[in-house]
């Protein structure tokens, strides 16, 4: 079972760590939480798992405990150091960890030909609001993971799951909803954490789809220079970005009720995998 509040500020005291509130460092202390995430993940005996900052490692406990082998990161060298004298030592053949920054090291050196061997890899994550879209962006690169539960601010997941048409909706969403299917997920209530955040938290539930579709760097590029400018019009942007191939995009959309007088939040997802910069 995690550990309760008063343990889980004990434990800091006792490690004279003071959790910080730029590394996103508020400590899950709900066991019903914890469970909900592996439920979520399908979590299995023989499963790969990859976590993110795995801190006083409540949830890495629960992953190791149900037979996952573990590949963890963790940037902070002091909760580093705890798991390695904790957990390390207690599940050496299972538990993999790293010391490092998970932007550079998204799925926590977990070596590239494993994770890309069937039956594939999943990630379990309390990841940090402040690297939340990078560190996404980093794992839709590839090779992509089968299935990912993700503890993340409510502004973060609802801008991951965000439809064509609202304000939240942007490159983000189109390069996620391309290659994952949203799942049913869990609203996580502040009291779960320690210290408590000042807004509530969602575990996102994602499932990779059958045929993911994953955009090649320079339309990743293209498509995020769209956003910035989101209040302009398409057919003036892609004209001065894309000369050619913006007109040709445009005849292709034109069945969505798409033109160029739409704005990039209006574009549905399927028609922006449709764009190249070729014409």
């Amino acid at each position: 079972m995690p550990l309760s509040p008063s343990a889980t500020r004990d434990l800091l005291a006792q490690l004279a760590h003071f959790p910080k509130r730029a590394l996103g460092q508020n400590f899950l202390v709900d066991g019903n939480i914890v469970m909900k995430s592996l439920e979520l993940a399908g979590v299995t005996r023989g499963d790969t798992v990859v976590e993110v900052g795995p801190g006083l490692g409540t949830l890495t406990t629960a992953l190791l405990e149900a037979g996952a082998d573990v590949w963890a990161v963790e940037f902070d060298r002091n909760l580093h150091a705890h798991l390695e004298a904790t957990l390390l030592k207690k599940y050496p053949a299972t538990f993999h960890l790293l010391e490092g920054d998970a932007i550079d090291h998204p799925i926590a050196a977990l070596p590239a030909d494993r994770a890309a061997a069937a039956p594939g890899f999943k990630i379990v994550a309390n990841l940090p609001y402040a690297i939340s879209t990078p560190w996404m962006d980093g794992i839709l690169g590839g090779p992509l993971p089968t299935r990912l539960v993700l503890m993340l601010q409510q502004e973060a997941a609802q801008r991951y799951a965000a439809k064509p048409g609202s304000k939240q909706f942007g490159a983000i969403s189109i390069f996620l909803q391309s290659a994952y299917d949203i799942a049913p997920g869990h609203k996580v209530a502040a009291a779960c954490f320690h210290p408590r955040p000042d807004i509530e938290s969602y575990l996102l539930n994602l499932v990779r789809k059958p045929s993911p579709f994953v955009f090649a760097d320079d339309v990743k590029l293209l498509i995020r220079a769209c956003f910035q400018q989101r209040r302009k019009q398409l057919g003036a942007l892609l004209r001065e970005k894309l000369p050619d191939a913006g007109a040709a995009w445009f005849a292709l959309i034109a069945a969505s009720g798409c033109g160029p007088q739409s704005r990039a939040e209006d574009i549905p997802v399927a028609c922006w995998q449709k764009l190249t910069l070729t014409p």
